[in-house]
C-alpha cells in the first residue's frame, strides 16, 4: 500500500515558513556589530613603542618581525600568518599593540595582509592638545 501525503499539512508548513522571519543577515548592507574584545585587525601606536621585542618574541604563529623605522626597531605585522591570539597586545609593556574590531579583511593580494610600522605613522594625525592619535 502506498503512503499518501498529507497535503494540508504540507501546506501549513510551507505557510510557515513564507510568512517566517529570515535567520540569515543582508551582511553588506547592515552592519554587523562585533562583541566586546573581539580580536580584529592590529593597531600599532609607535610613539609608545620602545623597540623591546617582546612582541617578536611572544608570538606563537611567526607573524611578527621587527625591522628597522628610523632608527627604531618596529613591528612588522603578517595577518596570513596571524591567529589573533594576542599574546603580543598582552605582552606589549607599553600597549602599543592594541586589537580593533576590523574584520573585514578579505583580499586577493598577499601584499594587503601585510602591516608595516610606515602604515601607522603615516596615519597619525594631531589633536587639538598636541598629542598624535592613531586614525586606523
Amino acid at each position: 500500500m502506498a503512503k499518501r501525503r498529507r497535503l494540508p499539512a504540507l501546506i501549513k508548513d510551507m505557510g510557515f515558513c513564507i510568512f517566517k522571519k529570515p535567520f540569515t543577515r543582508e551582511y553588506p548592507a547592515v552592519k554587523v556589530e562585533v562583541p566586546e574584545g573581539y580580536r580584529g585587525r592590529h593597531i600599532f601606536y609607535p610613539e609608545k613603542c620602545i623597540s623591546c621585542g617582546l612582541c617578536e618574541r611572544d608570538c606563537p604563529s611567526k607573524a611578527i618581525e621587527l625591522i628597522e623605522v628610523s632608527g627604531k626597531r618596529m613591528p612588522h605585522f603578517y595577518l596570513d600568518r596571524c591567529i589573533f591570539c594576542y599574546q603580543c597586545a598582552e605582552g606589549c609593556p607599553r600597549d602599543a599593540i592594541k586589537f580593533s574590531a576590523n574584520f573585514e579583511m578579505s583580499t586577493t593580494e598577499k601584499k594587503e595582509l601585510v602591516i608595516t610600522p610606515e602604515e601607522f605613522l603615516s596615519k597619525q594625525k594631531v589633536t587639538a592638545d598636541g598629542r598624535k592619535q592613531n586614525v586606523a
